[in-house]
């Protein structure tokens, strides 16, 4: 049986500093979430899927984390590892209501 995934409110996007990652866990995974200088929050997965480094502890640039560990770059849009290297991670889907971040998973 699959579970549902819903909405989940994570905190005020007031408390979400630009530029910097924060790490949180939401039924069993931990995500990161990221207040980009555009003004939109993106929630991907907290795992470089080179050697597991915390991307929540990356660097932002646009709408890009680099790796803590060794500089992978990774869209917050796709998932998607930029070549040459290859990989990817769980993108979650994310709202704003009432400047509340929630989160889909």
């Amino acid at each position: 049986m699959t579970a549902t995934k819903e909405w989940t409110k994570i905190m005020k996007k007031a408390d979400l500093p630009v530029q910097i990652g924060k790490e949180v866990h939401l039924k069993g995974k931990s995500i990161a979430l990221f207040h980009l200088s555009n003004g939109e929050v993106r929630a991907i997965e907290n795992r470089c899927p080179h050697q597991n480094g915390p991307l929540a502890e990356g660097i932002v640039s646009g709408e890009y984390v680099f790796c803590p560990l060794h500089d992978w770059k990774i869209s917050l849009v796709t998932g998607l590892v930029q070549k040459p290297d290859e990989g990817c991670v769980e993108v979650y889907k994310t709202l704003i209501k009432d400047d509340e971040i929630y989160v889909m998973v």
